[in-house]
């Protein structure tokens, strides 16, 4: 599966959720709460790869991990898209600029 084909399944997903939030809540999740989630998200990512690392006693944490790795993935992909950024073509530009940088 390309990346487009990623954005476009990730994309769907975000269409379901924003309907059930409208359901439950009267209207679908702003940007910033997006960006919310991301960041607990991320917390919950920190923790797991401390499980990896020893540094926390976490049952399953490799499964853990991955499932939150793609979770924060997919909050990326729904953000740029809802900001009209092309996150395939932002990430390239910078490797470019870190490779650019990596070799003076």
């Amino acid at each position: 599966m390309d990346f487009q084909e990623l954005t476009r399944r990730a994309l769907s997903i975000r269409g379901q959720y924003a309907e059930s939030e409208r359901q439950r809540y009267g209207e679908a999740w702003t940007n910033e709460e997006i960006a919310l989630g991301f960041v607990g998200d991320v917390g919950d990512l920190v923790k797991f790869v401390m499980a990896e690392s020893g540094r926390r006693d976490m049952p399953d944490s490799k499964r853990k991990l991955e499932h939150e790795l793609a979770d924060c993935l997919w909050s990326l992909i729904v953000l740029a898209n809802n900001h009209d950024i092309d996150l395939e073509k932002s990430f390239l530009e910078t490797m470019d600029t870190l490779e650019k940088h990596l070799s003076k």
